[in-house]
């Protein structure tokens, strides 16, 4: 029998329809079904009603006035280290055909010069709490092996200052070293800036000239040591004594050279006992009249295999963001009026198959082989990166090569990751001001505080030319959206690259491209551009507004 169908709440003319519809759906399918298949329906309906509810009108209105701030190119930086395959093997392969005379692998420095980095950082990481600069300068024969503790290996120093910064500049890369404030000291650092930076006539500049390099490299950025609140750190220490060793670490390398850009060791450690909060405010009241930045480190990983908690990780990012850009302003409060300190996400990527103390011993480590879902998170993040453009103006994705890269090579060749896409995308298109945007979508419940929405975007503005970046986190249905201007027109056709695979586990490897960027357009009018976005993917819509 059918049952009665609570019409009430539904204007007269509407009742019939909705009368009629109901007892069609009830004749053809419910009257049909077994006891146990109608219950499996009744179960599957929460998740079904979901699915349908992204067919509500989607909004994303956009204020060109409306700005958030300038996005630092540093913002889509990356980072190397003496790990597994990221260096040796992989952007440095001396005796491979595949390299220059100088041991850099062509083909991967292609792939590097194609993603647009803004920011290299080098040599750790971990390795860096470890790492004696003058082991890898002077002729590489005669450069010392020495015992490698962090990932314990052989380091034999092949690739030392000299590489690292013949790299950026045959790049076009902005330097970032991370000096060893673990088991070195404040000295070592400092004539560490001064064998980069000096221009005088010292015995440490002569060292420099010696080993073929006469005028200095003026290396701008310098890290105050790596994840120092770690227990795994060598030369971890306690908020307070870190403050204190880095203070004078920062006064000596800034008197060496007072244009450089100091980044402090911020919360690396976010495990439930730890004080992240506490560890950042001890740290600023230290050093926050010497340093320009604060860094912070996130991994992220779905080993529940939950896609849509998995989705919900730039929703924990941004909250740390927030916190953490209270923590610099409270730091702040009396300083002069154009005193800043920025957040440098430092360390940033999905890690979480290649994890544990068996996976992080050895050659061939942390090599994450990444698929489709973890690209749409990198997204995401990058997504949040820029809509915190006023405060986190440096971000380097770890790492660059077969490490929990983008890129992942062998001896004959190598393949782009899923996760190189969006971060090329993000690199080469998303620059000038961010925008801050009004998303209104349909949305999910997770662990996340609050509703989730299907609809996560960023917006950017240069020179009359607009982009948006939106992640579909739906994992089975396009969402209709449609994008406002409230100052402005759209102009003319929209470029369109699409992040996309056949489903959300699809993976790349050597000769098999699953998910990719995929190019089209969309022509506009006037003040609204409507657009379908597919079931689990990136889009970037880039075009002319007048």
């Amino acid at each position: 029998m059918l049952p009665d169908i609570p019409v009430f709440a539904f204007p007269k003319k509407c009742r019939k329809r909705l009368q009629s519809t109901a007892r069609l759906w009830y004749e053809s399918v419910v009257a049909k079904l077994s006891r146990r298949t109608f219950s499996a329906s009744l179960l599957s309906a929460p998740l079904l009603l979901r699915g349908q509810s992204t067919s509500s009108a989607s909004r994303v209105k956009i204020d060109t006035e409306r700005t958030i701030g300038q996005i630092d190119p540093k913002l889509y930086g990356n980072f190397i280290e003496h790990l597994g395959r990221c260096i040796e093997g992989g952007v440095f392969e001396e005796g491979s055909s595949l390299s220059d005379a100088q041991g850099f692998r062509k083909d991967v420095m292609e792939a590097v010069r194609n993603l647009d980095v803004g920011l290299l950082r080098w040599p750790g990481g971990n390795f860096s709490s470890n790492y004696n600069w003058r082991d890898g300068i002077g002729p590489r024969d005669k450069r010392p092996k020495r015992l490698e503790m962090a990932w314990h290996t052989i380091e034999d120093n092949r690739f030392g200052t000299h590489e690292f910064l013949t790299y950026t500049g045959m790049l076009g890369i902005e330097p970032y070293i991370c000096a060893n404030l673990g088991t070195g000291d404040w000295v070592e650092a400092q004539r560490w800036v001064e064998y980069c930076n000096f221009a005088g006539d010292t015995a440490t500049t002569r060292m420099r000239k010696a080993n073929g390099r006469e005028e200095p490299w003026k290396v701008k950025y310098w890290g105050l040591g790596n994840e120092m609140d770690g227990p795994w750190q060598m030369g971890h220490r306690t908020a307070e004594d870190y403050g204190k060793f880095a203070l004078e670490a920062a006064k000596l390398m800034k008197w060496t050279d007072p244009d450089i850009k100091l980044i402090a060791a911020g919360s690396s450690n976010f495990n439930p006992r730890a004080d992240w909060t506490g560890w950042n405010r001890t740290v600023l009241e230290y050093l926050k009249e010497h340093v320009d930045y604060l860094s912070l480190h996130t991994y992220v990983g779905n080993p529940h295999n939950d896609y849509d908690e998995f989705l919900t990780s730039s929703i924990e990012l941004a909250d740390r963001i927030e916190t953490a850009a209270g923590i610099i302003r409270a730091a702040l409060a009396g300083a002069p009026p154009n005193r800043r300190i920025y957040i440098a996400f430092d360390e940033w990527n999905v890690w979480y198959r290649a994890r544990g103390a068996a996976k992080e011993s050895g050659r061939n480590i942390l090599e994450e082989h990444y698929n489709l879902e973890d690209a749409l998170v990198v997204a995401t993040m990058l997504n949040t990166f820029v809509n915190h453009a006023n405060v986190v103006k440096i971000a380097n994705l770890a790492q660059l090569v077969n490490v929990i890269a983008p890129i992942f090579t062998n001896e004959t060749g190598l393949y782009l990751q899923t996760i190189y896409y969006p971060l090329q995308l993000f690199a080469a298109n998303s620059h000038g001001t961010a925008l801050e945007l009004f998303v209104d979508c349909p949305t999910y419940t997770s662990k996340a505080p609050g509703n989730v929405p299907y609809i996560d975007a960023s917006a950017t503005l240069q020179d009359g030319t607009l982009v948006v970046n939106v992640v579909n986190r739906h994992r089975d249905q396009d969402v209709d959206v449609a994008i406002e201007l409230e100052d402005k027109q759209f102009s003319g056709s929209y470029q369109v690259a699409t992040v996309n695979g056949p489903d959300i586990k699809a993976e790349n490897n050597f000769g098999v491209t699953k998910v990719k960027s995929s190019p089209g357009s969309v022509e506009t009018n006037g003040k609204m551009l409507h657009y379908r976005f597919p079931a689990h993917s990136y889009t970037m819509l880039k075009g002319k507004i007048a």
